[in-house]
C-alpha cells in the first residue's frame, strides 16, 4: 500500500542540518527512524539521486517522499471477542482481560490479543505491532491504547515516550503500607534468570507512584501511577519494598497466609492465581483532533471479589 505522495523543497532555515534531521522537521507526522530506513530503502529521494542521512542540507533541495508501507506484522488475524472501550479513525481503546496474552511469542503463536485486532482492524498489518503503543502482562488486565494509522502511531509512541500518556493501576500488595509515596529505583534483566527483571543500579530509570485506597489486616488497596513504564515496573518495585503483589507467581514468592484469616480469605488466596494488577485509567490528548481523552474501567470479577473477601476478613475482627 502506497502512503500518498508528496514532493517539497527543504526550507532554507533547516540548512546546515543532517539531512535525516531535515525530514524529521519536514514530515513530523513520521520517527526520524522511520524516515531514516525509507531514505536508505530509496523511498524517499532527494535532488533526483539517494543521499545519506548523514549529509548536510543547503536548503531549496527538492525532496519526493513515496514510501511503500511494509507489512510489519507477522500473525495470523482471528476472530475473537474484544472488549472495546472507544473507538474512532485514528485509535482504539481495549479493555484487556487477564489470561490473554498481548503479542505473539515463544509457546504463543495464536490466541492472542493482537491476533484478534487483525481480525477486528486488517489494515493493523502495516503498524508497527499492529499498533500496539504499550504492554500488559498476560496476567494484568486492563486499558490498552491502540493506533489504527501510521501517523497517530508515531504521535502516541512520542506522547508515551514524553510520559504525557497518564497511566493509572490498581494493585493489592502484601503487608500494610502506612502511606502513599515514591519508588525510584533502576530496574534491569535479572542477571540469573532471563525471564524476570530486577532492581539494579546499573538498570534502566524507573519511578513509580503510588498513594493507599484501602488498608486490610495483612494487605494494602494501593492506586498507582507509572512516571516510567519498564518491564514489569509495578511487580518489580513492590516486590522489591517487600511488598510483592498478591498472586504474583514471579515476585511474590511462597503464599503466605496471614494469622488467624478467615476460611473466604485462605480461599480466596489460594485460588487467586494471578498478580492483583488492574490498569484502570488512561488519559492523552488526541493525536489528530487535540480532544482530552480519558477511558476509566473498574476491576474484572476475581479482583472486586478479593477485595471483598478482605474486608469482610478485616472487619470480622
Amino acid at each position: 500500500m502506497s502512503i500518498e505522495k508528496q514532493t517539497l523543497a527543504v526550507p532554507e532555515e533547516l540548512a546546515g542540518l543532517r539531512l535525516d534531521q531535515a525530514l524529521a522537521r519536514m514530515f513530523p507526522d513520521y520517527s526520524r527512524s522511520r524516515l531514516k530506513d525509507w531514505l536508505i530503502a530509496g523511498s524517499i529521494v532527494v535532488e533526483g539521486g539517494p543521499k545519506r542521512p548523514r549529509d548536510a542540507v543547503s536548503g531549496g533541495e527538492i525532496v519526493i517522499f513515496e514510501p511503500q508501507a511494509e507489512v510489519e506484522v507477522q500473525a495470523e488475524a482471528e476472530p475473537m471477542s474484544l472488549e472495546i472501550v472507544h473507538e474512532d479513525d485514528d485509535l482504539l481503546v481495549v479493555n484487556k482481560p487477564a489470561g490473554l496474552v498481548v503479542h505473539p511469542g515463544a509457546g504463543n503463536a495464536a490466541g492472542t490479543l493482537m491476533n484478534g485486532l487483525l481480525h477486528h482492524v486488517p489494515a493493523l498489518e502495516e503498524i508497527p505491532r499492529a499498533g500496539i503503543i504499550h504492554r500488559l502482562d498476560k496476567d494484568t488486565s486492563g486499558l490498552l491504547l491502540v493506533a489504527k494509522t501510521l501517523t497517530a502511531h508515531t504521535a502516541l509512541v512520542r506522547l508515551l515516550a514524553e510520559r504525557d500518556i497518564s497511566r493509572h493501576y490498581l494493585a493489592v500488595c502484601t503487608g500494610v503500607l502506612t502511606g502513599g509515596g515514591t519508588i525510584n529505583e533502576p530496574i534491569a534483566r535479572h542477571p540469573v534468570d532471563r525471564k524476570r527483571m530486577s532492581v539494579q543500579q546499573s538498570g534502566k530509570h524507573a519511578v513509580t507512584h503510588y498513594t493507599v485506597k484501602e488498608r486490610f489486616r495483612a494487605f494494602t488497596y494501593v492506586d498507582v501511577k507509572l512516571e516510567t513504564g519498564r518491564t514489569h515496573q509495578i511487580r518489580v518495585h513492590f516486590a522489591h519494598r517487600r511488598h510483592a503483589l498478591v498472586g504474583d507467581q514471579t515476585y511474590g514468592g511462597r503464599l503466605a497466609l496471614p494469622k488467624a484469616a478467615t476460611e473466604h480469605l485462605i480461599v480466596a488466596l489460594r485460588r487467586f492465581k494471578r498478580q492483583a494488577l488492574h490498569a484502570t485509567r488512561l488519559a492523552f490528548i488526541h493525536p489528530v483532533s487535540g480532544a482530552v481523552m480519558d477511558f476509566c474501567v473498574a476491576p474484572p470479577q476475581d479482583f472486586a471479589d478479593l477485595l471483598i473477601v478482605m474486608r469482610e476478613d478485616r472487619d470480622a475482627r
